[in-house]
């Protein structure tokens, strides 16, 4: 293409010149800037792999999208209390106040149980704090909360930790653990 000089006419210069628009117009290329587009784009790639691991999570059933809530609170079933006169009882005394498991030892003997059943003796710490009936087995449920009626009540607690007090000849053992609340100066006297 060969350049043009000013007193040369070409095909525009014959327009007519009534307002309107004459000749091709360009918009100005608009800058780009570098780093937006750098941002956006980050942006767009940490919202895409969000969306994919929470998809993820939802597919594989590991996050629940609308949990139905439990209509109620289950209740807790306890074994009806029985006064098994065949168990074993070993009462310690877990107070500072001496001779206290002996009481109960004898109150226990005078409910039913054989004086060779019903062992008394001290625990290896001075502050339990209440007065707890322990078995071991879930089928001594029943017997371990009739001796806490015998005892004038207690809590009644499932736990291996004086499994080996039983010695091993397949008998229920329960133990009860006297503590600070059946002592004198406890908020519920012995008997």
């Amino acid at each position: 293409m060969v350049p043009r000089t000013p007193t040369q006419k070409d095909r525009f210069d014959d327009l007519p010149l009534d307002g309107g628009r004459v000749g091709a117009h360009r918009a100005e290329n608009p800058r780009l800037r570098g780093g937006l587009v750098v941002v956006w784009s980050a942006v767009a790639i940490v919202v895409i792999v969000a969306l994919g691991i929470f998809g993820t999570l939802v597919a594989t059933g590991r996050v629940t999208l609308f949990p139905t809530p439990n209509s109620a609170p289950s209740a807790i079933v306890t074994a009806e209390p029985v006064v098994d006169t065949s168990s074993k009882v070993t009462v310690l005394n877990a107070t500072t106040q001496s001779g206290l498991a002996g009481a109960i030892a004898q109150k226990i003997v005078g409910a039913g149980w054989p004086a060779d059943s019903v062992t008394a003796g001290d625990a290896g710490s001075t502050d339990f704090q209440t007065t707890t009936v322990f078995y071991d087995d879930a089928a001594a449920e029943g017997a371990a909360r009739g001796l806490a009626q015998v005892i004038g009540g207690a809590a009644v607690t499932k736990s291996s930790a004086y499994a080996g007090l039983a010695g091993g000849d397949g008998s229920k053992l329960l133990v009860v653990v006297m503590g600070a609340d059946r002592t004198t100066a406890g908020a519920t006297p012995a008997g």
